[in-house]
């Protein structure tokens, strides 16, 4: 809402005058309402008459001299976020410029809409010496992170610096409302055309499905950004060669950050946590350009890796199990004590377990892993708690693709009959006993489709054949 606050008569040859405008989160983000900022707009215009009918009558403009419209302090009260110089720089005003109270407007006004403050108000008081301005600003809840995706220009630290110096609000993070981000947008083009880069600088705000935004990413379109070399930091002599290997495939793709990531985890990471480096951390790629034209850019990457300790198997134990007996299911898996622990193979064992009961019809058994990791000795001890559940029964069975007689035949041979205890395994063996038997899969590709009814507790199978190209 806007307040204006009555100017006060002082005893004294010159007046004492203040004034408030506030954007708060009651008027709605007035920036983003044009119908509100008219009836806004509206409401100031009519209560700077009353104002300007108060102030002929309290005050004497005529007699103040011009040094008391010189701006000579500003203080800054209520946020925990912000220095008071960035607000002020934000707000465009400057010490010693001359002022009037509509320049306090216009600075309040460019501070709300920038979605950085819930808040935000001023006070002012004439003196012979001059103006006193007091901003009174509330910091917004919400701000997210803020990821720079492609702009392989420049450095994250040259990026922040830099666009701190041109828009004071930004720290790294965002508010979720208002305009700071275009203002960054705005910023970033300007570097970009500085630096003879043929591009457009432009952001979206991320977020999961139905979910809040989580950060803003900023990335740079039009260039192509090719990868070159891929290096790790850190990395030691035995993963080194696996790591390169992986790398390779990523070279002459296009550099974005955000999916480089993604292809650290899937590619890289997976190679310590096979030898045992199960807290290994990966940071976030750093660019460097090595070739630089307006039509393409080459960079060469470093991946910095901290692989922490190397963690090995102090114990395995199994609980829960009654089916199968404790060595039975030991057996399937592939850890070894005091030896490095293989986060990966461990994790293909827990499911080897699963098919293991689901050959006996239990198909919800779930195995729950529980790691207890010892820093202080670099061991891990493992409980696996089983709960095999209920036995599932064989529901029907589809077979499409086929000509009526093949498909006839087939139900004929497939042996496991509904309502006995399903075989998670048998598909597979129908499918080689009667490719031994006709040569079925040369011509044909099948996938298996089991769909598991949990309320009837059956299984029905899903046989599709497509005809392979030749």
């Amino acid at each position: 809402m806007m307040n204006t606050q009555e100017h006060q008569p002082r005893r004294t040859p010159f007046d004492f005058a203040q004034g408030r405008l506030r954007f708060t989160k009651e008027t709605g983000v007035a920036w983003h309402s044009f119908v509100l900022l008219r009836v806004l707009c509206g409401y100031f215009v009519l209560s700077c008459v009353m104002l300007s009918a108060q102030t002929s009558r309290k005050l004497a403009p005529k007699q103040l001299p011009p040094s008391a419209f010189k701006l000579i302090s500003i203080k800054v009260t209520g946020t925990r976020r912000y220095k008071p110089e960035d607000v002020i720089a934000a707000a465009g005003l400057e010490l010693q410029q001359t002022v009037s109270e509509e320049d306090f407007k216009k600075a309040v006004r460019g501070l709300g809409q920038t979605g950085a403050f819930s808040n935000v108000g001023y006070s002012f008081q004439y003196s012979p010496e001059g103006t006193q301005l007091e901003l009174q600003v509330q910091d917004a809840e919400r701000f997210v992170p803020v990821r720079f995706d492609n702009l392989v220009w420049f450095s994250d630290q040259e990026l922040f610096d830099r666009l701190h110096a041109q828009v004071p609000l930004f720290q790294g993070q965002l508010p979720v409302t208002g305009d700071l981000a275009d203002q960054v947008s705005n910023a970033l083009q300007a570097m970009l055309i500085a630096r003879n880069v043929q591009g457009q600088a432009d952001y979206l705000r991320s977020a999961k499905e139905d979910g809040p935004i989580e950060e803003f990413i900023f990335r740079v379109t039009g260039p192509q950004i090719e990868i070159g070399k891929i290096a790790f930091a850190g990395a030691g002599a035995a993963e080194l060669p696996l790591l390169e290997v992986a790398a390779r495939r990523l070279e002459g793709a296009d550099f974005v950050r955000s999916l480089l990531r993604a292809q650290e985890d899937k590619r890289f990471l997976p190679v310590y946590i096979q030898l045992g480096y199960l807290k290994a951390t990966l940071g976030d790629p750093q660019a460097k350009v090595v070739q630089d034209s307006p039509d393409e850019t080459t960079v060469d990457i470093t991946i910095p890796v901290d692989p922490g300790r190397q963690y090995k198997l102090a114990s395995l134990d199994l609980a829960g199990n009654k089916l199968f007996p404790t060595e039975t299911l030991r057996a399937l898996m592939h850890a070894d004590l005091n030896q490095p622990v293989n986060g990966i193979q461990m994790d293909a064992d827990i499911e080897a377990l699963k098919k293991a009961y689901g050959t006996r019809g239990y198909m919800a058994a779930g195995v729950q892993s529980n790691p207890e990791i010892d820093d202080a000795n670099a061991t891990v001890k493992y409980r696996l708690q089983i709960n095999e559940g209920e036995v599932y029964a064989m529901g029907d069975l589809d077979i499409r693709g086929l000509d009526v007689r093949t498909t006839a035949r087939l139900q004929t041979d497939w042996l496991l009959r509904g309502g006995e205890p399903y075989d998670s395994g048998y598909p597979k063996r129908f499918l080689a006993r009667e490719d031994k038997d006709s040569s079925l899969l040369a011509e044909w590709t099948v996938s298996v489709h089991e769909s598991v009814n949990r309320d009837e507790k059956t299984v029905d199978v899903s046989l599709r054949f497509d005809p392979k190209p030749r």
